[in-house]
């Protein structure tokens, strides 16, 4: 039986294990936190800092191939241990991810629309960079931003005063695109292939992804546009594994907004939306099957879960409703706007859901 092993033990090594087990696979999780979700549902587990050289060593020695569901992985340490061991996904796209700047200018470079952008270290250049990209802009930390944090939307001169503080660490300015919709594709290669999950549309709340809706409610030819682009841009990467891409539409036009390689909320659904999911095929990936391409399921909502939400998603769980699907992460800690679980809607439609069930949840 192989085995393999995750770096980080939140909700998606929960899913990776869950999947990997359906698969005949152990899985084996490394966490800081003695009560990582995916502990549960490993067969081992190591509790230790991300950066404790010695405990992801031992993660390796035990496992045919290693992956990695937390973005912020010291490179110093996993770059010499792709060398030693079966890291599959390698350490590039982690480290092209880890920095906005990079990550940008990467995308620029392999072919992907973006929005303009500037590097900004001190307030001489953000003053300067304001005058070239002009207002509104977004101010954004290069390094360790998620769901809405190190960011900032400048509408006025005003705010550049305003957002002096987040510029104790360096920072990028990009220019705000008054999008119609944001979308995200997520897609797993390996030598042979390229398979890619449908387009869903991303709705956010105070930066944290809401809800996911499939498939997009855009033109077709734009979402055939970025599903090609997408693959085309991973390949041209050289990238293998899994890939999320999120997208801003505006009109006909797609820009680039952020990348993870490492499965990702918004495909979230695919676990019973689709025909195999992205944790699965993520699994397939790292063991050396074959890829298996999915296909929709039917219609499909994905909601998260916060913790103000939590009471509610319980109360939906014990209605035990056909094509609803309630997962809970099993944190120990419940607190506002902590994902602590999300619901999948199979066979139901955007406009459904705002009807039916939104109200029954904090908005």
């Amino acid at each position: 039986m192989k085995t393999i092993g995750i770096i980080g033990g939140g909700q998606l090594g929960l899913m990776i294990a869950e999947q990997a087990h359906l698969l005949g696979v152990r899985a084996v999780a490394l966490d800081p936190a003695p009560d990582a979700p995916a502990f549960r549902v490993c067969d081992d587990h190591i509790v230790a800092a991300y950066n404790d050289a010695e405990a992801l060593e031992r993660l390796c020695r035990q496992c045919d191939a290693v992956t990695y569901e937390f973005e912020n992985v010291p490179g110093d340490i996993l770059i010499p241990l792709s060398e030693k061991y079966n890291i599959p996904q390698g350490y590039k796209p982690l480290y092209d991810s880890q920095d906005r700047l990079r990550e940008k200018s990467n995308a620029r470079e392999h072919g992907l629309q973006t929005p303009r952008f500037a590097a900004v270290d001190d307030e001489a250049s953000l003053r300067t960079a304001v005058r070239e990209l002009g207002l509104p802009a977004v101010l954004k930390t290069r390094t360790l931003g998620y769901d809405g944090h190190g960011q900032m939307v400048l509408k006025s001169g005003a705010d550049i005063e305003r957002a002096l503080p987040l510029l104790t660490v360096p920072c990028i300015l990009e220019e705000f695109i008054p999008f119609d919709s944001e979308a995200s594709i997520v897609m797993v290669a390996d030598r042979e292939r390229v398979v890619s999950f449908p387009v869903g549309r991303n709705i956010h709340r105070d930066g944290i992804l809401d809800l996911s809706i499939v498939p997009a409610a855009a033109d077709p030819e734009v979402l055939e546009r970025m599903k090609l682009q997408s693959e085309r841009f991973m390949r041209a990467c050289g990238y293998e594994g899994i890939l999320a891409i999120e997208y801003f539409i505006r009109g006909r036009e797609i820009y680039f907004n952020e990348m993870a390689p490492r499965p990702h909320n918004s495909g979230h659904y695919t676990i019973e939306g689709c025909t195999t999911n992205q944790f699965r095929e993520l699994v397939r990936y790292l063991i050396g099957e074959p890829l298996q391409e999915p296909q929709l399921v039917a219609p499909t909502v994905m909601k998260n879960i916060l913790g103000q939400d939590l009471e509610a998603a319980r109360e939906v769980e014990k209605e035990n409703r056909e094509g609803v699907y309630v997962h809970i992460y099993g944190k120990t800690e419940s607190r506002p706007k902590r994902k602590m679980g999300h619901i999948t809607f199979v066979g139901m439609t955007g406009e459904t859901y705002e009807k039916e069930w939104a109200d029954r949840f904090v908005r």
